[in-house]
This record gives C-alpha cells, structure tokens and sequence, in this order.
C-alpha cells in the first residue's frame, strides 16, 4: 500500500513530528510504501511562542521527506495537493491539531479526496484546542468536512468530534508507546550528564510549558509537601517556556525554592530525553486540562510511575494505584500523591503495573486501527 502523510516532520522538531516519523517507520516495517509531506512554513515566527520550531539533529535518512505546505500560502497548497495526487497513494494520512492549520491541512485534504479520489483520514490530537481563540469553531467545520475518516487518542477527543459530525468513521486507539528516544540508560549515567547529585531523588516535570500544563499547581504542591521538607528530593522542570516564566519563577522565589527546583527551560532534544525520564522517580502530569499525552507514553518506554490530573485521558492511561496516582488538578491534592509515592521505597513502585499496561500501547495495534479504518472510509 502507498501511504502519504501530510503534517510535521523533519525538520521541523516537537512531539507531533517524531510521533509521524515513527507511524512512518511502523507502516515501512509493514512492507508499505511511505511518504511525508511537511511545512516550508508552519507557523510564521510571529506566531510561534517558542525560541525556533527547527529541529538540531541530523536528518533521518530512513524516510522520505518533502517540504510542500506554507501554512499561509494558498498557492503552495494547491502545489502540494498536485503532488500528493500524482503520487497515487491508497490513503493520505492527515495531522490536525490546531484551527490556525485547517485552512491548509482542510484545502489539502479537499483536492486530493475529490479530484484524486483518494481516501483521506486524519489523526486528531484535539478537535477543541487548549486555549481557545476566535473562528476556532468556524475553522474546525471546515476542516472536519474535508477527511473521510478519523483516528482519535481519546474519548474527549471523539466526543468533540461528534459534535461537528455525528456520521464520520472513527477509531478509537490509545496513543502508542514513544519508543524513539532510545534504550534506559544507567541511572548514574544519566545523573552524571545532567550533572544532578546522585544522593537526591529526582521528580520530573516534562515538556513545553503553557499554562493548561499547570507547572504552577505542581510548584505550589511541592512547595507545602513533606516530600520537599524532607531535603532529599528535587524537582525537575525539563522544558521550554510557550509564555511568560514570570509567574512560575515568583512562586519559586516565594517558596524560597531556589536549591529545590532545577529548571531546564530550554527544548529537550531527542538525544538528551532519556537521561531526564532515566534520572527521576517520578513524573507528574498537573494538567488543567487534556486529550491525551505523548508524555505518558514516554514514561511508559522509560518503565516511571506517574502522578496525573483527573483530565482527558490521562485517568485511563494511568489507572490509578497500578501505575501510580490520579488526582485532582489541585496543588494540595498533587501535594499528597507526591507525599504517598515517596512515604515508601520509590525504587521500582508500579513495575508490574506499568508493565502490564506498556503493552497496550504497540504501534502495530495503532497501524492497524488506521488499516481497519480506511476499510469503513472506503464503503
């Protein structure tokens, strides 16, 4: 089968590119024929509430990668549907994520269904964005009109998208395992080049930093917990700040948290992600909100017990007592789940439970939801 899929890749950097580049590498291993069309422009600077959307690591030379859509030029659109159409493929897969990309990602998605007759699906990481804008309902339609068939991540997500098209074909598939970063290293290892003291234990915050994430709730938890009077455990902030850091750094200072809390605000390359979820105990999720997390399915690869938000998904991701603690997206609330993980030995807590859960979450279950569902599209 020949397969397009149209969204971000190299060179372009985050957790949607290296979620598609992997569902490539799963769909080759299969014996298809894989390409990915991605941006020359994804968002315009002025947008982007990041240092720079580009990746620093060499390109992947396993995959093929062409750069088409201009997510604010109309004529690259049209360009990069021709494209797609001549290549013939049995399916073009597309990424929606943001209303700001339905324009393109929807016009797209448009010319090569109708005038190539070509089966469209899309992968929707959320149908209702985190922080919502003007026109998000108007731009959602029209892209929601545009594909045959949807691959959703979670309930919260489905649900939302019935209420733009009750009809549509759906799968319902948990977000695979992020199984790309690499093997485990030795925890000492992984201290040593963070340069983080072997005696302390570690709590891992991870990610780009915006405010639905709750890094201020977490802050706020950590700073009242006995865990921190204790001396013995740290926090790690391991991501880039998407806004303003002033008000996270004031509860720091407020706290006098300052020797307690290890802040690297900068984006986590691929190559350095292993050292962080290798280094903690711990990873919290203090979410005000979500669909799912490529987060969890970090932890997951990395065998680390989680403490997350009763919000989206993440209850059922991470059942509660078997792979660590769900609670409410509450700082006292956090406060007393990290209090319990630490009241006993961190060293190895929720293994069978993580274990067991891990393997739900193969990316050939994932390759196959996409298969059986282009089969409904079809009829």
């Amino acid at each position: 089968m020949r397969i397009v899929i149209a969204g971000p890749a190299y060179p372009f950097r985050g957790g949607l590119a290296a979620f598609n580049e992997r569902l490539a590498r799963q769909f080759v291993s299969e014996g298809h024929e894989v390409e990915m069309v991605t941006f020359t422009v994804q968002y315009p600077k002025v947008l982007f509430p990041g240092k720079t959307q580009f990746s620093e690591a060499e390109p992947p030379t396993d995959l093929r990668i062409v750069r088409k859509l201009n997510s604010v030029n109309p004529f690259s659109w049209i360009d990069a549907a021709r494209y797609i159409r001549r290549k013939c493929p049995d399916m073009l897969i597309v990424r929606y994520w943001l209303p700001f990309l339905a324009p393109v990602l929807g016009t797209v998605a448009r010319l090569v269904s109708r005038k190539g007759r070509i089966p469209v699906l899309c992968i929707f990481d959320n149908v209702t964005p985190h922080e919502r804008r003007p026109f998000d309902k108007l731009l959602t339609r029209y892209f929601v009109r545009s594909v045959s068939g949807a691959i959703v991540m979670s309930q919260t997500v489905l649900d939302d998208l019935r209420s733009y098209n009750a009809e549509m074909p759906a799968a319902l598939t948990p977000h695979p395992l992020f199984d790309n970063f690499g093997d485990d290293p030795e925890r000492e290892v992984s201290l040593n080049h963070l340069k983080l003291e072997a005696e302390k234990r570690y709590i891992l915050f991870f990610g780009f930093i915006r405010a639905y994430k709750g890094l201020d709730i977490l802050l706020e938890a950590f700073a009242s917990s006995e865990t921190r009077k204790s001396g013995e455990v740290k926090l790690v902030v391991a991501g880039e700040f998407y806004e303003s850091d002033e008000k996270y750094r004031e509860i720091i200072q407020k706290n006098s948290m300052e020797e307690d809390v290890i802040l690297f605000d900068h984006f986590i390359n691929d190559g350095e992600v292993k050292y962080f979820f290798s280094a903690c105990d711990l990873v919290v999720q203090p979410y005000r909100s979500a669909t799912q997390s490529g987060v969890t399915q970090i932890a997951y690869h990395f065998n680390k017990p989680m403490v997350v938000t009763d919000v989206g998904n993440l209850a059922s991701m991470v059942p509660d007592g078997r792979c660590g603690y769900v609670t409410e997206p509450v700082a006292g609330k956090v406060g007393e789940a990290i209090d319990r993980f630490y009241s006993a030995d961190p060293t190895n807590q929720f293994a069978d439970g993580i274990r067991e859960q891990k393997a739900l979450y193969g990316w050939e279950k994932f390759s196959d939801a996409i298969t059986r569902l282009l089969k409904s599209a079809e009829r």
